[in-house]
């Protein structure tokens, strides 16, 4: 097999001896050209059956409430409708900060914002108005959508947008005809413009706002519908463990909904119930696959919940402990755990997408499609090769265009070459499987924590023995 770039490939790693990076062993992403005009919320409605699903798309695991395809186009539409005609106060191009907790109505807000071209940026709403006032900063926002508890954090003039106000519940009941009939876009809105501002502290401590393109979670989302359609089984339905605001929860519901899902959405209600509560919901919702972070996976684990409709769970967000992962296989082995690995600079990297490589225990599975990978000795900044250590650095259509308004962590964060360089140490092995060992910045303070602790010693023993020669 050879490289896109013209060196040999090994099929089996995936590694490339002449440009010494590894790429993706997955089939090349059917993309839209990139030049064309074109936003994630178009894109998506283009993967969806027809005629529409007949099952909710969203559904409240508190209250059983739910929304229909059909419906939640429509609030779609006519929300974006409302958009365009300036009945809110913000339009193509500007950022739209959200500080909201889940809700069923915030994925047709992040919808309908996409499709004019408004940028998302949301946000924790368990956040003080002072860590707020910082994110509306940063991420440039000229208005919020909030709910009436959460609006008094944000900054006084910020102009505001209350969902849980009689106004803003009317615009996406507006189903009048011409909006049934309406597109998701009007064609206005290029691939490279941001769609989302999240935040993130890449490898250093300081938060920053990360923009990413409507091109990436297209790639995206035509990543997940490539593996969804060969592992569909009958209707899925998809417990949504991460809230809305997060990063993993945002993209998991824009793609969620893409490939034709039922989101079982955690509200604040079914928040509150905890573990008990939400694995209750899962079972009373018969859901086949949950997104879990090693913490709920051990939960899971140690819960008397049987989850017999249960066909996939999802880990990622912190490596999974080797142990964890075999006491989670042993409780449910009709169950398929795949781990995978991703960041809010890079989208996904990897994931396993079958049984077979759900075998590969302590892995982050395998690089995703349309990804190119190298391995850098942190030292030397020599390219590394099959199972050697170093940083991991990526080239992907997934990877974010910067930091706004911070251009030199944006170039901190990239080399020469544009490769986006991780801070996570990790492998490669034989077989494609990525391994990811520890985070840069956690060993280089593990590293000052110890020369403090060596200094400390030193110290003491100067005091003690001032005649020695250390």
């Amino acid at each position: 097999m050879s490289s896109a770039h013209g060196g040999a490939m090994d099929a089996r790693s995936g590694y490339c001896a002449t440009t010494k990076s590894f790429r993706s062993l997955r089939p090349p992403l059917p993309l839209p050209p990139a030049d064309v005009p074109l936003t994630f919320p178009a894109f998506a409605l283009s993967l969806l059956p027809y005629p529409l699903p007949a099952h909710p798309a969203l559904l409240d695991a508190a209250t059983g409430e739910s929304v229909s395809y059909p419906a939640f186009l429509s609030q779609v539409r006519a929300l974006a409708a409302a958009l365009r005609s300036r009945a809110l106060p913000v339009g193509r191009g500007d950022v739209a900060f959200v500080l909201a907790p889940t809700r069923l109505d915030v994925p047709v807000l992040y919808f309908a914002l996409l499709a004019v071209g408004v940028a998302v940026s949301p946000a924790n709403p368990a956040l003080t108005a002072g860590e707020v006032s910082r994110l509306v900063s940063l991420s440039g926002a000229s208005v919020a959508f909030a709910v009436s508890s959460t609006a008094a954090k944000l900054p006084a003039g910020l102009p505001t947008v209350l969902l849980d106000s009689p106004h803003f519940r009317s615009l996406l009941n507006n189903d009048q005809g011409e909006n049934e009939s309406a597109p998701l876009d009007a064609g206005a809105v290029r691939q490279s413009a941001t769609a989302t501002i999240q935040y993130s502290s890449g490898t250093s401590g300081r938060v920053k706002a990360v923009a990413l393109s409507h091109r990436s979670f297209i790639a995206m989302g035509a990543g997940l519908h490539a593996q969804h359609v060969k592992s569909r089984k009958g209707v899925e339905r998809n417990l949504m463990s991460a809230p809305m605001f997060h990063s993993m929860g945002f993209s998991s519901v824009l793609n969620g909904l893409a490939q034709g899902l039922t989101m079982v959405v955690i509200t604040a209600a079914a928040a509150r119930a905890g573990l008990r509560g939400m694995l209750e919901a899962a079972e009373r919702w018969e859901v086949t696959e949950i997104m879990a972070a090693p913490p709920l996976l051990l939960g899971i684990t140690k819960d008397r919940c049987r989850l017999k409709s249960l066909v996939r769970v999802v880990c990622g967000g912190a490596p999974l402990p080797t142990s964890v992962a075999e006491q989670f296989r042993r409780r449910f082995p009709h169950v398929d755990l795949r781990t995978g690995y991703g960041s809010t600079e890079a989208g996904v990297v990897s994931v396993m997408v079958d049984r077979d490589e759900c075998s590969h225990v302590g892995s982050a599975g395998r690089i995703f499609h349309g990804i190119e990978a190298k391995i850098i000795d942190i030292v030397t900044g020599e390219h590394l090769s099959i199972g050697q250590k170093g940083e991991l650095c990526l080239r992907s259509p997934f990877i974010m265009t910067g930091y706004v308004g911070d251009d030199e962590a944006t170039a901190a964060a990239f080399d020469s070459e544009s490769w986006l360089k991780t801070g996570d140490l990790c492998y490669i092995d034989q077989d494609g499987f990525l391994f990811v060992v520890d985070r840069l910045k956690e060993l280089n303070r593990c590293q000052k924590l110890l020369m403090l602790q060596l200094c400390h010693i030193l110290t003491k023993r100067r005091e003690r023995y001032p005649w020695r020669s250390w």
